[in-house]
């Protein structure tokens, strides 16, 4: 008699398990019953024949059999939130669900304006913003949009440029009034720059100096994009900045500006099969518009 396969559901649960190390807040997250949860756990744990999990003080810990369905089952779930998507609207209605993902930079300080003005317009489409400095895969159907700073190299993809933003160094006024301003590249390693604690991705990709950075170079470390910007508004230290981010606080001061400026690209991305999807197209034509006037805010 054949193995049953296991559902989309006990895998669901599973992931939910993994990512939570606890039954209780994996029940909370899928809207199910504690025992709900241990129930199917237990029925995948029939099917595959293998246990999954072990406890210790600090929760559910994945076996080895766990972690080699992981891939598998994030996959799963990365197809399900894609068939979702795509049966949550017809193609020609204002309705249904987009997922749009961009660098945490971008997902805090930039675009919430414009999706903010976009749901207001359409109020029947629903919203997703997945923020990861590190591309999601458009092909692998991870998302439907990506406001990107640099050009996709997948040539498979619809990319459209829509200009260029100026980046350049910032410091809050209290820390200027404290520290004072360095005036050339060599006085910088005796200032609090803020920057990446592990995670360089964002600094390999801008090019330039700022790509030679070191973990050494930063005296205030963190890889969380809001932290960083965070600790520049409370004068801990002088950082990168979008020049018309930067310009939306009138304490911020430029660090000179003549030796650290350069630009990043924005380009709108999505799969050919999206384009002519019209809830996907309404808010590409959004983006479009709102980030061309947001690069020509730094002129």
């Amino acid at each position: 008699m054949p193995v049953r396969e296991p559902d989309w559901s006990l895998y669901r649960t599973f992931l939910a398990v993994v990512r939570e190390g606890s039954f209780t807040v994996a029940a909370r997250t899928l809207a199910l019953t504690q025992p709900t949860v241990g129930r199917q756990i237990e029925a995948l744990e029939t099917l595959i024949g293998a246990k999954l999990f072990t406890r210790t003080p600090r929760g559910l810990h994945p076996t080895e059999a766990a972690r080699g369905l992981i891939p598998h089952a994030e996959t799963m779930a990365t197809a399900a939130a894609a068939l979702h998507r795509a049966s949550s609207g017809d193609r020609q209605e204002e309705v249904g669900a987009i997922r749009i993902t961009t660098a945490e930079f971008m997902g805090i300080e930039v675009l919430p304006a414009m999706l903010a003005e976009f749901a207001i317009a359409h109020p029947r489409i629903e919203l997703e913003l997945s923020l990861s400095n590190h591309n999601e895969d458009l092909l692998e159907r991870e998302a439907d949009i990506a406001v990107r700073m640099m050009k996709p190299t997948q040539k498979s993809l619809i990319a459209r440029r829509v200009g260029s933003v100026s980046v350049g160094l910032f410091a809050h006024r209290r820390y200027v009034d404290a520290r004072g301003l360095p005036k050339t590249p060599s006085e910088l390693p005796h200032h609090m720059l803020i920057g990446f604690d592990k995670d360089f991705h964002v600094l390999r990709t801008t090019g330039g100096e700022a790509a030679q950075l070191r973990r050494e170079d930063f005296r205030f470390r963190t890889d969380n994009v809001a932290a960083q910007l965070a600790a520049l508004h409370a004068g801990v230290g002088i950082t990168a900045c979008h020049v018309p981010v930067a310009r939306r606080d009138a304490d911020l001061v430029p660090v000179m500006p003549r030796t650290f400026a350069f630009k990043r690209e924005i380009w709108l991305v999505t799969r050919p099969d999206l384009v002519e999807v019209k809830r996907v197209r309404l808010l590409l034509d959004h983006f479009a518009n709102r980030l061309k006037a947001y690069c020509r805010d730094d002129a």
